[in-house]
């Protein structure tokens, strides 16, 4: 009697419910997709072209749906991917200049400012001493 093993995966969010024919769900959908735009185009364009030619038609215009069904990287669906791809390369800035906001470099100009009110309080408050005292008491 030979034994006979299963492998389960260890991760079990990467598993997809399959639907029918082993395909899951958005499988099902873009190679659906893919076939009700690639077989017309195959028998209209089938007339004109040569067969092989037609057949070659047909596939690069079922290939897009293939790549939505199939494709995936970091766990992300082709759309995603490529709507992060558009939004680096094409929406945002290039350049991303790194700001920080320093609070100690605040406070400290709020220090600055401070003293200098303080400078000029001074200086106003002492030209008008000396204003005063020479209109009471001429030299």
């Amino acid at each position: 009697m030979a034994a006979s093993y299963v492998s389960v995966p260890r991760d079990l969010t990467k598993v997809k419910s399959k639907v029918m024919f082993n395909l899951t769900k958005r499988q099902l959908i873009c190679f659906g997709g893919g076939a009700i735009l690639g077989v017309p185009v195959f028998f209209l364009t089938k007339q004109i072209l040569p067969t092989s030619a037609s057949a070659l038609l047909m596939m690069i215009v079922m290939m897009p749906f293939f790549l939505l069904a199939m494709y995936q990287k970091n766990g992300q669906p082709l759309e995603v991917y490529l709507g992060h791809f558009v939004q680096a390369c094409f929406v945002r800035p290039k350049k991303r200049p790194y700001k920080t906001e320093n609070k100690y470099y605040q406070l400290i100009l709020l220090e600055q400012l401070g003293k200098e009110e303080e400078a000029s309080a001074f200086k106003k408050e002492k030209g008008k001493g000396a204003k005063h005292r020479t209109a009471e008491h001429p030299v």
